[in-house]
């Protein structure tokens, strides 16, 4: 088989559609089914939208591995890989009769969201590019911010059509007649650059995961995904409960997804005025600064917040490739990469269930003060961190 050149270009617009086909087919998919698979296996809600929690705390317990092997071998095997785990879990799905098989195809599915999203697609763009990643990195979070937007409807109108059974037929045929001719035909073998090898000292090894700046980016990650993973969930509960109507609810949550590629977009265009940490912490800051807003002005004020809320979390994303590369460099990148991605999984998991019962005994002005005050607090960690100084590759 012909070595496949390395093009940027072609690689973050091959990354960013098999972001959008990945995420719409999975993180994306309970908000589709839920409501007609629980009727179907005759099980609570609840307990069916729980899968998702579960393939979470699945792909955390897994990303720091995936990490290690994309260092060693590079990220093409692993996509690859993805695309074929997350199509059998779609069938496990497809085929349950009851909540047993139900967990199982979930547990599949969770191993394929480690080996396919965007840690894994970050992690290979790294082993790659080395430090020239992050112009990659930023084209597929622009290119996968659609993914909601495509899948949603796309989603519901096709469960209305043919089913949620054949929905999933369809979604795994998609994952292997798209995704997986895309990383075959645009995803270069592993490419060993000199900037990339160190001694093993410098290695991403558990001690020098847990050193301070490690410490402090993880820190900043997790409290930043359980705060959006929590608002992700009770949003319109929240609008309700601050005086918005259903309608208005639903339009300032619409924003969200617009206002990340716009988010995205400004950090972009910023590249050559600001530094990756200075607009790092610019970013961190809109989601406490919407929140005042939000608190202070009421109602009227949720579309001013959701515009903030969507551009910090569309910075979030790019930052979970840029920044630890930024920080440590290249060596040992897609290791580190895995393992920040665990206690941010895991923050994600659990976020639905820590946030239940505080939405019972506090007042949504009450919740979005205490999710202020959080973010405030993981921006604090984005300070201490100063920039790696890279030599050119």
């Amino acid at each position: 088989m012909p070595e496949i050149p390395l093009r940027p270009r072609p690689l973050a617009l091959a990354l960013g559609c098999y972001q959008v086909v990945s995420w719409g087919v999975s993180f994306y998919l309970p908000a589709v089914i839920a409501a007609p698979a629980a009727q179907s296996l005759g099980a609570a809600r609840v307990a069916v939208v729980g899968g998702i929690s579960w393939a979470l705390l699945i792909a955390g317990a897994i990303a720091p591995r995936i990490g290690r092997r994309i260092d060693r071998s590079g990220g093409r095997p692993v996509l690859a890989a993805g695309s074929l785990v997350i199509a059998a879990g779609l069938i496990l799905l497809a085929l349950s009769p009851d909540l047993a098989l139900w967990y199982l195809g979930w547990t599949v599915l969770g191993i394929g969201m480690a080996l396919g999203l965007y840690d894994a697609a970050f992690a290979t763009v790294g082993c790659l590019l080395g430090a020239e990643a992050a112009p990659v990195i930023t084209g597929i979070t622009l290119i996968a911010g659609f993914a909601s937007t495509i899948f949603w409807p796309l989603g519901t109108f096709l469960a209305t059509a043919i089913g949620w059974r054949d929905l999933l037929l369809l979604y795994a045929g998609l994952e292997l007649a798209l995704n997986l001719p895309l990383v075959l035909v645009f995803v270069p073998h592993f490419i060993s650059l000199s900037h990339q090898i160190a001694p093993p000292a410098a290695q991403c090894s558990p001690e020098r995961a847990a050193s301070f700046r490690s410490f402090c980016l993880a820190v900043y990650f997790t409290l930043r995904w359980l705060i959006t993973s929590a608002i992700a969930v009770y949003v319109l509960v929240l609008f309700s409960g601050i005086g918005l109507t259903r309608a208005h609810a639903v339009f300032a949550a619409a924003l969200f997804g617009p206002s990340q590629v716009a988010g995205r977009i400004l950090d972009w265009a910023l590249t050559g005025w600001l530094g990756i940490l200075a607009r790092a912490r610019l970013a961190a800051a809109l989601l406490p600064l919407g929140i005042a807003l939000l608190l202070l002005g009421g109602p009227h004020a949720a579309p001013a917040f959701a515009v903030l809320y969507g551009m910090s979390n569309g910075v979030l994303t790019i930052n979970r490739g840029t920044l630890p590369m930024a920080i440590f460099g290249p060596a040992g990148y897609a290791a580190r990469l895995g393992w920040l991605a665990m206690p941010v999984l895991l923050a994600q998991a659990a976020a639905p269930t820590l946030a239940a019962p505080l939405l019972a005994i506090m007042r949504p002005a009450c919740v979005f003060l205490l999710a202020g005050l959080l973010a405030s607090l993981a921006g604090l960690f984005l300070i201490p961190l100063r920039a790696a100084r890279l030599s050119p590759s």
